[in-house]
């Protein structure tokens, strides 16, 4: 388990950019902290470590957005609105999830009987005691 402290939406975002650095084909990254708690900033960190450079914006309402032009493909899920998981058969979650890429996956803990036995959960926590733009990052190797 690695826990970040982050007192700056910068330092969020490049936290998020050594675990795209770092990020190996077919990793699993799962995302979970309420709304406005900084996923987006974190993800938009893990696409610029993976070397991609074009706009990562949440994919609340596609499910999941396909960004292919860096190092290894990036799946972004948000299942926020997901309602069932048939949804994510639907859009043919298995060929992301053990396909040539990384895939991050925002409220992954709504699809928690999809997910393989071994991923990465990334928690991510505000404290306002601390600070209004303090968060706390937690790496926890699950499986």
């Amino acid at each position: 388990m690695r826990i970040y402290e982050t007192n700056r939406e910068e330092e969020t975002f490049e936290i998020g950019r050594k675990l795209g650095e770092e990020a190996e084909k077919g990793q699993i990254f799962t995302l979970i902290g309420d709304l406005g708690v900084g996923k987006t900033v974190f993800t938009k960190g893990v696409a610029a470590g993976l070397g991609i450079r074009e706009p990562v914006n949440s994919p609340t309402f596609t499910i999941v957005q396909v960004y292919e032009e860096g190092r290894l493909p990036f799946y972004h899920f948000d299942v926020y609105r997901i309602s069932d998981v048939e949804e994510m058969e639907e859009i043919g979650y298995e060929d992301y999830f053990y396909g040539e890429g990384v895939c991050m996956i925002e409220w992954a803990d709504l699809i928690r009987e999809l997910l393989p036995e071994k991923f990465l959960q990334i928690t991510i926590e505000k404290d306002l005691q601390k600070g209004f733009d303090y968060r706390k990052i937690i790496w926890q190797e699950i499986g």
